[in-house]
Protein backbone atom coordinates (compact mmCIF):
# COMPACT_ATOMS: atom_id res chain seq x y z
CA UNK A 1 0.00 0.00 0.00
CA UNK A 2 1.24 3.44 -0.88
CA UNK A 3 0.89 5.64 2.21
CA UNK A 4 1.12 8.71 0.01
CA UNK A 5 -2.03 7.77 -1.91
CA UNK A 6 -5.45 8.95 -0.72
CA UNK A 7 -7.00 6.88 2.06
CA UNK A 8 -8.66 3.71 0.71
CA UNK A 9 -7.02 4.02 -2.76
CA UNK A 10 -4.03 1.96 -3.96
CA UNK A 11 -1.51 2.95 -6.60
CA UNK A 12 -2.29 1.67 -10.06
CA UNK A 13 1.23 0.26 -10.56
CA UNK A 14 1.00 -2.05 -7.52
CA UNK A 15 1.77 -5.62 -8.53
CA UNK A 16 -0.77 -8.40 -7.83
CA UNK A 17 -0.08 -10.54 -4.80
CA UNK A 18 1.82 -7.93 -2.85
CA UNK A 19 -1.13 -6.63 -0.81
CA UNK A 20 -1.03 -9.22 1.98
CA UNK A 21 2.71 -8.85 2.37
CA UNK A 22 2.43 -5.08 2.69
CA UNK A 23 -0.37 -5.35 5.22
CA UNK A 24 1.68 -7.81 7.29
CA UNK A 25 4.62 -5.41 7.34
CA UNK A 26 2.33 -2.56 8.36
CA UNK A 27 0.84 -4.65 11.18
CA UNK A 28 4.32 -5.38 12.47
CA UNK A 29 5.16 -1.68 12.51
CA UNK A 30 2.00 -0.87 14.41
CA UNK A 31 2.70 -3.57 16.96
CA UNK A 32 6.12 -2.11 17.68
CA UNK A 33 4.65 1.37 17.93
CA UNK A 34 1.98 0.19 20.37
CA UNK A 35 4.63 -1.42 22.59
CA UNK A 36 6.46 1.90 22.61
CA UNK A 37 3.41 3.58 24.12
CA UNK A 38 1.89 5.21 21.04
CA UNK A 39 -1.53 4.55 19.56
CA UNK A 40 -1.85 3.44 15.94
CA UNK A 41 -3.71 6.65 15.12
CA UNK A 42 -0.92 8.78 16.61
CA UNK A 43 1.70 6.80 14.78
CA UNK A 44 -0.03 7.32 11.47
CA UNK A 45 -0.67 11.03 11.98
CA UNK A 46 0.95 13.23 9.30
CA UNK A 47 3.00 15.06 11.90
CA UNK A 48 4.66 11.84 13.20
CA UNK A 49 5.16 10.09 9.85
CA UNK A 50 6.22 13.40 8.26
CA UNK A 51 4.19 12.52 5.20
CA UNK A 52 2.63 16.03 5.09
CA UNK A 53 3.70 19.10 7.06
CA UNK A 54 1.20 20.26 9.73
CA UNK A 55 -1.53 22.50 8.30
CA UNK A 56 -1.65 26.08 9.46
CA UNK A 57 -5.36 26.88 9.96
CA UNK A 58 -4.81 30.56 10.73
CA UNK A 59 -6.26 32.74 7.93
CA UNK A 60 -4.15 35.08 5.93
CA UNK A 61 -4.07 38.60 7.36
CA UNK A 62 -6.78 40.83 5.91
CA UNK A 63 -6.01 43.59 3.49
CA UNK A 64 -5.47 46.92 5.12
CA UNK A 65 -5.93 48.92 1.96
CA UNK A 66 -9.45 49.96 1.10
CA UNK A 67 -10.86 51.35 -2.09
CA UNK A 68 -11.29 55.13 -1.90
CA UNK A 69 -15.09 54.93 -2.15
CA UNK A 70 -15.44 52.26 0.53
CA UNK A 71 -15.23 53.25 4.22
CA UNK A 72 -13.22 51.00 6.51
CA UNK A 73 -15.19 48.67 8.71
CA UNK A 74 -15.76 49.86 12.26
CA UNK A 75 -16.13 46.29 13.53
CA UNK A 76 -13.38 45.13 15.91
CA UNK A 77 -11.08 42.27 14.94
CA UNK A 78 -11.44 38.85 16.52
CA UNK A 79 -7.80 38.67 17.61
CA UNK A 80 -7.99 35.13 18.91
CA UNK A 81 -9.08 33.74 15.55
CA UNK A 82 -7.38 36.36 13.41
CA UNK A 83 -10.64 37.07 11.62
CA UNK A 84 -11.82 40.55 10.73
CA UNK A 85 -15.43 41.55 11.29
CA UNK A 86 -16.88 43.24 8.23
CA UNK A 87 -19.98 45.16 7.26
CA UNK A 88 -22.20 43.93 4.40
CA UNK A 89 -20.84 46.57 2.00
CA UNK A 90 -17.20 46.25 3.01
CA UNK A 91 -15.05 44.80 0.25
CA UNK A 92 -16.99 46.66 -2.43
CA UNK A 93 -16.79 50.07 -4.06
CA UNK A 94 -20.15 51.83 -4.09
CA UNK A 95 -20.78 54.54 -6.65
CA UNK A 96 -24.06 56.42 -7.03
CA UNK A 97 -24.84 58.24 -10.26
CA UNK A 98 -27.82 60.53 -10.80
CA UNK A 99 -29.26 60.15 -14.28
CA UNK A 100 -30.83 62.91 -16.38
CA UNK A 101 -34.33 61.89 -15.30
CA UNK A 102 -33.43 62.17 -11.62
CA UNK A 103 -33.08 58.45 -10.89
CA UNK A 104 -30.13 57.29 -8.82
CA UNK A 105 -28.14 54.30 -10.13
CA UNK A 106 -25.97 52.46 -7.61
CA UNK A 107 -23.12 50.25 -8.85
CA UNK A 108 -21.13 47.80 -6.75
CA UNK A 109 -17.59 46.91 -7.83
CA UNK A 110 -15.78 44.16 -5.88
CA UNK A 111 -12.38 44.74 -4.35
CA UNK A 112 -9.87 42.12 -3.31
CA UNK A 113 -10.33 40.76 0.20
CA UNK A 114 -8.02 38.03 1.53
CA UNK A 115 -8.90 35.50 4.16
CA UNK A 116 -12.24 34.84 5.84
CA UNK A 117 -14.30 37.61 7.38
CA UNK A 118 -17.28 37.69 9.71
CA UNK A 119 -20.04 39.67 8.07
CA UNK A 120 -21.67 42.08 10.51
CA UNK A 121 -25.33 42.22 11.45
CA UNK A 122 -28.11 42.93 9.00
CA UNK A 123 -29.27 46.43 8.18
CA UNK A 124 -32.11 46.17 10.71
CA UNK A 125 -31.99 45.24 14.37
CA UNK A 126 -32.66 41.74 15.65
CA UNK A 127 -35.87 42.03 17.74
CA UNK A 128 -34.20 40.04 20.52
CA UNK A 129 -31.64 42.85 20.91
CA UNK A 130 -34.03 45.75 20.37
CA UNK A 131 -33.46 47.20 23.83
CA UNK A 132 -29.71 47.56 23.26
CA UNK A 133 -28.01 50.09 20.98
CA UNK A 134 -25.73 49.22 18.08
CA UNK A 135 -22.30 50.44 19.17
CA UNK A 136 -21.42 51.28 15.55
CA UNK A 137 -24.22 53.86 15.56
CA UNK A 138 -23.01 55.74 18.65
CA UNK A 139 -20.61 58.64 18.96
CA UNK A 140 -19.19 59.30 22.41
CA UNK A 141 -19.20 63.04 23.12
CA UNK A 142 -19.09 65.38 26.09
CA UNK A 143 -22.88 65.52 25.90
CA UNK A 144 -23.17 61.72 26.01
CA UNK A 145 -23.92 59.03 23.45
CA UNK A 146 -25.17 60.56 20.20
CA UNK A 147 -26.47 58.78 17.11
CA UNK A 148 -24.15 58.62 14.12
CA UNK A 149 -23.90 56.93 10.73
CA UNK A 150 -21.54 53.92 10.89
CA UNK A 151 -18.37 53.86 8.83
CA UNK A 152 -20.04 51.29 6.55
CA UNK A 153 -22.90 53.73 5.87
CA UNK A 154 -25.56 52.18 8.13
CA UNK A 155 -28.00 54.82 9.46
CA UNK A 156 -29.95 54.76 12.73
CA UNK A 157 -33.16 55.50 10.78
CA UNK A 158 -32.70 52.21 8.94
CA UNK A 159 -31.29 50.01 11.68
CA UNK A 160 -33.86 50.88 14.37
CA UNK A 161 -36.85 50.95 12.02
CA UNK A 162 -39.70 48.57 12.74
CA UNK A 163 -39.89 45.83 10.05
CA UNK A 164 -42.96 45.75 7.85
CA UNK A 165 -44.44 43.49 5.16
CA UNK A 166 -43.19 45.42 2.13
CA UNK A 167 -46.65 45.32 0.59
CA UNK A 168 -47.90 48.49 -1.10
CA UNK A 169 -51.40 48.49 0.29
CA UNK A 170 -52.95 51.18 2.48
CA UNK A 171 -50.52 52.02 5.29
CA UNK A 172 -50.93 54.11 8.43
CA UNK A 173 -48.41 55.21 11.05
CA UNK A 174 -49.66 56.52 14.38
CA UNK A 175 -47.23 58.30 16.70
CA UNK A 176 -48.10 58.71 20.38
CA UNK A 177 -45.92 61.29 22.11
CA UNK A 178 -45.11 62.50 25.58
CA UNK A 179 -43.58 59.21 26.73
CA UNK A 180 -41.59 59.89 29.89
CA UNK A 181 -43.62 62.87 31.10
CA UNK A 182 -46.00 60.74 33.15
CA UNK A 183 -45.09 57.39 34.67
CA UNK A 184 -48.64 56.02 34.50
CA UNK A 185 -49.20 57.38 31.00
CA UNK A 186 -45.89 56.00 29.74
CA UNK A 187 -46.54 52.59 31.23
CA UNK A 188 -50.05 52.49 29.83
CA UNK A 189 -48.94 53.47 26.32
CA UNK A 190 -46.10 50.95 26.15
CA UNK A 191 -48.07 48.05 27.54
CA UNK A 192 -51.52 48.63 26.05
CA UNK A 193 -50.82 50.03 22.60
CA UNK A 194 -50.15 47.50 19.82
CA UNK A 195 -46.48 47.14 18.96
CA UNK A 196 -46.91 48.68 15.51
CA UNK A 197 -47.73 52.08 17.05
CA UNK A 198 -44.70 54.41 17.10
CA UNK A 199 -43.86 56.05 20.44
CA UNK A 200 -42.32 59.52 20.79
CA UNK A 201 -40.16 60.10 23.88
CA UNK A 202 -40.06 63.58 25.39
CA UNK A 203 -36.44 64.65 25.86
CA UNK A 204 -37.47 66.43 29.08
CA UNK A 205 -39.09 63.29 30.54
CA UNK A 206 -37.94 61.01 33.34
CA UNK A 207 -36.61 57.42 33.39
CA UNK A 208 -36.33 57.57 29.61
CA UNK A 209 -33.72 54.83 29.33
CA UNK A 210 -35.92 52.35 31.19
CA UNK A 211 -39.00 53.24 29.13
CA UNK A 212 -36.96 53.05 25.94
CA UNK A 213 -35.77 49.53 26.64
CA UNK A 214 -39.25 48.35 27.55
CA UNK A 215 -40.78 49.95 24.46
CA UNK A 216 -38.17 48.51 22.12
CA UNK A 217 -38.43 45.03 23.62
CA UNK A 218 -42.19 45.24 23.10
CA UNK A 219 -41.53 45.96 19.40
CA UNK A 220 -42.32 49.70 19.16
CA UNK A 221 -40.36 51.99 16.87
CA UNK A 222 -39.45 55.16 18.74
CA UNK A 223 -38.60 58.78 17.94
CA UNK A 224 -37.29 61.57 20.17
CA UNK A 225 -39.31 64.74 20.81
CA UNK A 226 -37.12 67.85 21.08
CA UNK A 227 -38.66 71.04 22.56
CA UNK A 228 -38.70 74.01 20.18
CA UNK A 229 -39.85 77.59 20.47
CA UNK A 230 -43.53 78.38 19.80
CA UNK A 231 -44.74 81.83 18.75
CA UNK A 232 -46.04 82.69 22.22
CA UNK A 233 -42.82 81.83 24.06
CA UNK A 234 -42.12 82.37 26.98
CA UNK A 235 -45.77 82.45 27.99
CA UNK A 236 -45.98 78.99 26.48
CA UNK A 237 -42.75 77.24 27.48
CA UNK A 238 -41.92 73.89 25.79
CA UNK A 239 -39.46 72.99 28.54
CA UNK A 240 -35.81 73.07 29.49
CA UNK A 241 -33.24 73.05 26.74
CA UNK A 242 -35.69 74.29 24.11
CA UNK A 243 -34.26 75.33 20.75
CA UNK A 244 -34.88 79.08 20.40
CA UNK A 245 -34.78 81.18 17.25
CA UNK A 246 -32.77 83.99 18.85
CA UNK A 247 -30.10 81.73 20.35
CA UNK A 248 -26.76 81.17 18.63
CA UNK A 249 -26.22 78.10 16.47
CA UNK A 250 -23.72 76.77 19.03
CA UNK A 251 -26.27 77.03 21.84
CA UNK A 252 -29.02 75.33 19.86
CA UNK A 253 -26.70 72.54 18.75
CA UNK A 254 -25.57 72.03 22.35
CA UNK A 255 -29.20 71.80 23.50
CA UNK A 256 -30.01 69.45 20.62
CA UNK A 257 -27.16 67.16 21.63
CA UNK A 258 -28.24 67.20 25.27
CA UNK A 259 -31.66 66.05 24.12
CA UNK A 260 -30.25 63.41 21.74
CA UNK A 261 -28.12 61.90 24.51
CA UNK A 262 -31.09 61.09 26.74
CA UNK A 263 -31.76 57.76 24.99
CA UNK A 264 -30.60 55.64 22.07
CA UNK A 265 -32.32 53.37 19.51
CA UNK A 266 -34.55 56.02 17.94
CA UNK A 267 -35.10 56.51 14.22
CA UNK A 268 -35.54 60.27 14.21
CA UNK A 269 -36.30 63.62 15.79
CA UNK A 270 -39.80 65.05 16.20
CA UNK A 271 -40.60 68.61 17.18
CA UNK A 272 -42.43 69.38 20.41
CA UNK A 273 -44.22 72.70 19.79
CA UNK A 274 -41.81 74.84 17.74
CA UNK A 275 -44.02 76.88 15.41
CA UNK A 276 -41.66 79.86 15.55
CA UNK A 277 -38.42 77.88 15.42
CA UNK A 278 -39.54 75.73 12.49
CA UNK A 279 -40.32 78.89 10.49
CA UNK A 280 -36.90 80.52 11.03
CA UNK A 281 -34.50 79.43 8.28
CA UNK A 282 -31.39 80.82 9.98
CA UNK A 283 -32.07 78.98 13.23
CA UNK A 284 -33.15 75.80 11.46
CA UNK A 285 -30.16 75.41 9.16
CA UNK A 286 -27.47 74.13 11.59
CA UNK A 287 -29.99 71.98 13.48
CA UNK A 288 -31.33 70.27 10.35
CA UNK A 289 -27.82 69.69 9.05
CA UNK A 290 -26.79 68.02 12.29
CA UNK A 291 -29.88 65.78 12.25
CA UNK A 292 -29.23 64.83 8.64
CA UNK A 293 -25.55 63.98 9.05
CA UNK A 294 -26.41 61.67 11.96
CA UNK A 295 -28.56 59.46 9.77
CA UNK A 296 -31.87 60.39 11.40
CA UNK A 297 -35.25 61.33 9.98
CA UNK A 298 -37.20 64.42 10.99
CA UNK A 299 -40.89 64.01 11.81
CA UNK A 300 -42.86 67.25 11.61
CA UNK A 301 -46.00 67.03 13.75
CA UNK A 302 -47.86 69.22 11.26
CA UNK A 303 -48.89 71.81 13.84
CA UNK A 304 -47.75 74.76 11.72
CA UNK A 305 -48.14 75.36 8.00
CA UNK A 306 -45.11 77.69 8.07
CA UNK A 307 -42.65 74.91 8.90
CA UNK A 308 -39.52 74.76 6.74
CA UNK A 309 -38.51 71.26 7.82
CA UNK A 310 -39.51 69.63 4.53
CA UNK A 311 -37.56 72.18 2.49
CA UNK A 312 -34.42 71.59 4.53
CA UNK A 313 -34.78 67.80 4.30
CA UNK A 314 -34.95 67.99 0.50
CA UNK A 315 -32.06 70.44 0.23
CA UNK A 316 -29.76 68.58 2.63
CA UNK A 317 -30.93 65.10 1.68
CA UNK A 318 -32.26 63.20 4.68
CA UNK A 319 -35.54 61.38 5.50
CA UNK A 320 -38.54 63.51 6.37
CA UNK A 321 -42.16 62.80 7.32
CA UNK A 322 -45.08 65.16 7.84
CA UNK A 323 -48.08 64.30 10.01
CA UNK A 324 -51.47 64.45 8.29
CA UNK A 325 -53.77 64.53 11.33
CA UNK A 326 -53.45 65.48 14.98
CA UNK A 327 -55.84 62.92 16.41
CA UNK A 328 -56.44 64.29 19.92
CA UNK A 329 -56.55 68.07 19.68
CA UNK A 330 -59.83 67.48 21.51
CA UNK A 331 -59.27 64.93 24.28
CA UNK A 332 -62.54 63.09 23.94
CA UNK A 333 -63.03 59.47 22.87
CA UNK A 334 -65.62 60.16 20.18
CA UNK A 335 -63.68 63.13 18.83
CA UNK A 336 -60.52 61.02 18.66
CA UNK A 337 -62.32 58.20 16.86
CA UNK A 338 -63.66 60.73 14.35
CA UNK A 339 -60.11 61.98 13.69
CA UNK A 340 -58.91 58.40 13.23
CA UNK A 341 -61.63 57.84 10.65
CA UNK A 342 -60.39 60.96 8.88
CA UNK A 343 -56.88 59.53 8.97
CA UNK A 344 -58.13 56.36 7.28
CA UNK A 345 -59.83 58.34 4.52
CA UNK A 346 -56.57 60.17 3.80
CA UNK A 347 -54.65 56.89 3.76
CA UNK A 348 -57.07 55.26 1.33
CA UNK A 349 -56.86 58.27 -0.96
CA UNK A 350 -53.06 58.69 -0.84
CA UNK A 351 -51.97 55.17 -0.02
CA UNK A 352 -50.57 56.22 3.35
CA UNK A 353 -51.11 58.65 6.24
CA UNK A 354 -49.52 59.66 9.55
CA UNK A 355 -51.44 60.57 12.70
CA UNK A 356 -49.95 62.03 15.88
CA UNK A 357 -51.31 62.24 19.41
CA UNK A 358 -50.29 62.22 23.07
CA UNK A 359 -50.29 59.55 25.77
CA UNK A 360 -53.66 60.51 27.29
CA UNK A 361 -55.81 57.68 28.63
CA UNK A 362 -58.55 58.55 26.14
CA UNK A 363 -56.11 58.55 23.22
CA UNK A 364 -54.52 55.24 24.16
CA UNK A 365 -57.88 53.50 24.56
CA UNK A 366 -59.32 54.90 21.33
CA UNK A 367 -56.22 54.09 19.25
CA UNK A 368 -55.99 50.52 20.56
CA UNK A 369 -59.67 49.87 19.76
CA UNK A 370 -59.70 51.58 16.36
CA UNK A 371 -56.42 50.06 15.19
CA UNK A 372 -57.74 46.50 15.61
CA UNK A 373 -60.83 47.34 13.57
CA UNK A 374 -58.74 49.04 10.87
CA UNK A 375 -56.49 45.98 10.54
CA UNK A 376 -59.61 43.90 9.88
CA UNK A 377 -60.43 46.38 7.07
CA UNK A 378 -57.08 45.65 5.40
CA UNK A 379 -54.94 48.52 6.71
CA UNK A 380 -51.33 47.83 7.60
CA UNK A 381 -49.84 49.76 10.52
CA UNK A 382 -46.14 50.55 10.14
CA UNK A 383 -43.39 52.40 11.95
CA UNK A 384 -43.36 56.07 10.99
CA UNK A 385 -39.94 55.83 9.33
CA UNK A 386 -41.46 53.61 6.64
CA UNK A 387 -43.58 56.52 5.42
CA UNK A 388 -40.78 59.10 5.39
CA UNK A 389 -39.51 60.56 2.12
CA UNK A 390 -35.88 59.50 1.95
CA UNK A 391 -34.63 62.54 -0.04
CA UNK A 392 -31.27 60.85 -0.61
CA UNK A 393 -29.04 62.87 -2.96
Amino acid sequence: MDLHAPLGQERKDKKPGKGSSALSSLAAVLAVVSLAGFSAWTALSPANLRMVPPINLAPAPPETAQAPDTPASSEPQNEAAGIVRSGPNDGAVLRRTTTADGNVVTTFSPTGRQGPVIIGSASTQDPRLAGQPNEDLIELTDAGELPVVSTSGLRPVDFYARPWSGARGTRIAIVIGGIGLSQTGSQKAIRELPEDITLAFAATGNSLQRWMQEARRKGHEIVLQVPMEPFDYPANDPGRGALLAEKTAATNIANLHQAMAQITNYTGIMNYMGARFLADDKAMDPVMRDIGKRGLMFLDDGSTARSLSGDFAKAIGFPHAYADVMIDAQVDRQAILAKLDELERIARRNGQAIGVGAAFDETIAAVAEWRNEAVARGIEFVGVSVLANDNSP
